[in-house]
């Protein structure tokens, strides 16, 4: 669990390897992290992402950061959250691996997450946390070719939160 670390701020402009965009399934931009990271990487991410074809969700595709600090950014389309019991905890689970196994195959080193699915798509917010983790978790016992993951929150209290379930978790 020490190659991962909690950030407050904008995904848009941390300084790593790739960045991850809680994308929806057209991958054409949207609201959200998905909009922020469209807007400032630029036209040209429209551009390839048209070509991408889509996304299923707890799939990811990987296209180039253009403007962002980011070398890369992974597109991976989180569950909208319904009851629990529609398999959004296995598909959430898989957007974290799937990006994890893309980040891997292309070099990545260092990547930074947002939360996925738990602003519009309305995942429980704490629960989400736990999935990314415990996911999380899983992969780097398998690899250790990305040396360090930052789970990206946006707002304070959201900071806060993640902050305690990190450190109840460890």
């Amino acid at each position: 669990m020490n190659r991962i670390k909690i950030l407050k701020g904008d995904i848009a402009k941390i300084t790593v390897d790739a960045i991850v965009n809680a994308a929806n399934s057209y991958l054409l931009g949207g609201g959200g992290v998905d909009g922020a990271i469209h807007k400032a990487a630029g036209r040209k991410l429209l551009k390839e992402c048209r070509k991408l074809g889509g996304c299923e969700t707890g799939k990811a595709k990987i296209t180039q950061g253009y403007n962002l600090p980011a070398k890369f950014i992974i597109h991976t389309v989180g569950p909208i959250y319904d009851s629990g019991k529609q398999g959004e905890s296995e598909l959430l689970a898989s957007c974290y691996c799937e990006s994890l196994k893309l980040a891997a195959e292309n070099g990545i080193k260092t990547i930074a997450f947002p939360c996925i699915s738990t602003g519009v798509y309305g995942y429980p917010f704490c629960e989400a946390c736990v999935i990314a983790l415990r996911t999380i978790e899983e992969f780097l016992k398998a690899n250790d070719s990305i040396t360090q993951i930052y789970m990206v929150c946006y707002s304070d209290s959201d900071f806060e939160r993640f902050k305690a379930i990190l450190k109840d978790f460890a």
